[in-house]
């Protein structure tokens, strides 16, 4: 049995509930990868995150971005996360309950029976690249926004066109990502039950309104009238592309497996902003 952990950069209690958390794994044969930030504060040897992939559980103590970052590099793994913060809608198990949330996974996983939840990830691509998959959303826009860039950017579900003209960029969103950069973009609320993508104008000259469609839709991106654009996920694996470009957004074939306690849906949407 392997266990993964990964520790929010330069925060001495991610440090410190690693420790406690590798000490009582240790306890129980466990063998313990960690990430090379992390270990180095332990004075241990670290491995790349890439290792995650081949654990048999991966552990994210810290916020939001420490979770997205492990989440990349768990691909198949499931994944507890350990918030640092508030509880979030990914991160499920607060510091106190770490070492009981992440050694009942143990078991489970011991007994052959660990149950998860699945999170859909979006594949965005075009003819001859694609990015690593997005757990919240996908961003396509022009070179910048603001006043002054008359970006066309051209919306198709299956095949039907849904909207064109001038836009900042547009946000193709999950359940999960709908309460993330989405809402800030006037995007509705989707519950995570529900099986969709959101697609989010973003300053859309026209006026045009966000829309839910099926998660097994396909949606087409073409951008045009700007010398370039970009495409970012979970705002941070980028591409630029020069324009006119298509992009194509699907849900990818392997969803994030989140293990741990399930999250109080409602309970969390008390805590945004």
């Amino acid at each position: 049995m392997q266990v993964g952990i990964v520790g929010q950069r330069g925060r001495e209690r991610a440090v410190a509930v690693t420790d406690d958390l590798r000490d009582r794994l240790h306890e129980r044969g466990v063998d313990v990868v960690l990430d090379e930030s992390t270990a180095t504060a332990l004075d241990v040897e670290g491995s790349p995150p890439e290792r995650l992939a081949d654990c048999d559980l991966a552990v994210s103590i810290g916020g939001d971005g420490t979770f997205l970052y492990a989440a990349r590099a768990a691909g198949a793994t499931p994944l507890v996360g350990v918030n640092l913060g508030e509880v979030g809608f990914l991160n499920g198990v607060s510091p106190e309950r770490a070492i009981e949330a992440v050694t009942a996974a143990v078991d489970e996983l011991e007994a052959g029976s660990l149950s998860t939840r699945d999170v859909p990830r979006l594949r965005a691509g075009g003819d001859d690249w694609s990015l690593e998959p997005a757990i919240n959303e996908v961003l396509v826009q022009g070179p910048r926004r603001g006043a002054g860039v008359d970006t066309t950017v051209s919306v198709g579900v299956d095949g039907s066109t849904y909207a064109s003209g001038v836009a900042d960029g547009v946000l193709v969103a999950t359940p999960t990502g709908s309460t993330a950069y989405n809402l800030s973009e006037g995007g509705p609320l989707v519950h995570p039950s529900v099986d969709a993508m959101v697609v989010t104008p973003m300053f859309a000259r026209d006026g045009t309104r966000p829309l839910v469609v099926d998660g097994n839709s396909t949606i087409e991106l073409h951008v045009e009238n700007a010398d370039s654009g970009h495409v970012v996920t979970d705002g941070r694996q980028a591409r630029e592309l020069e324009a006119p470009f298509d992009v194509t957004v699907e849900v990818s074939e392997q969803p994030l497996h989140i293990a741990g306690p399930d999250v109080d849906y409602f309970e969390a949407l008390e805590k945004l902003e």
